[in-house]
């Protein structure tokens, strides 16, 4: 069984800052589930690129208002609480925050904690990661 906190991570290496986004990753892969588990805030104002390639993401949107733009056929969606949406097709995406958001994600596979995003968004595949 894991029982984890937001209060016990925030400050150790599970939570991840990319200026106007903040990660607190509460399960990650070394915890041998398949699947990694966070809560993200986007800043108000924030506009973020993001393309998983390698990862099926879902996530639920818990506080905040914004809108989710798929970048390959322009479709523009509303965020706020209540909304989930499910990248499992990869698509490149773009996060446009109004009112600061609170999400809960989950990734398939899961993320270990050291990802970085590259230039287009994208995290690189799990294997490729240094250990």
């Amino acid at each position: 069984m894991i029982v984890r906190t937001t209060d016990e991570i925030t400050g150790t290496e599970r939570d991840v800052s990319g200026g106007s986004w903040r990660s607190k990753r509460i399960i990650l892969a070394d915890d041998g589930v398949g699947f990694s588990f966070h809560e993200t805030t986007i800043e108000t104002g924030a506009v973020c690129d993001f393309h998983y390639r390698y990862h099926v993401e879902a996530v639920w949107v818990v506080e905040g208002r914004g809108t989710l733009t798929d970048k390959e056929t322009g479709e523009v969606h509303e965020l706020r609480p209540g909304t989930m949406y499910l990248l499992d097709g990869h698509e490149r995406h773009r996060v446009t925050c109004t009112e600061q958001l609170r999400m809960f994600c989950v990734f398939n596979p899961p993320v270990t904690g050291r990802e970085v995003h590259d230039e287009t968004g994208a995290y690189p595949p799990p294997e490729a990661l240094p250990a």
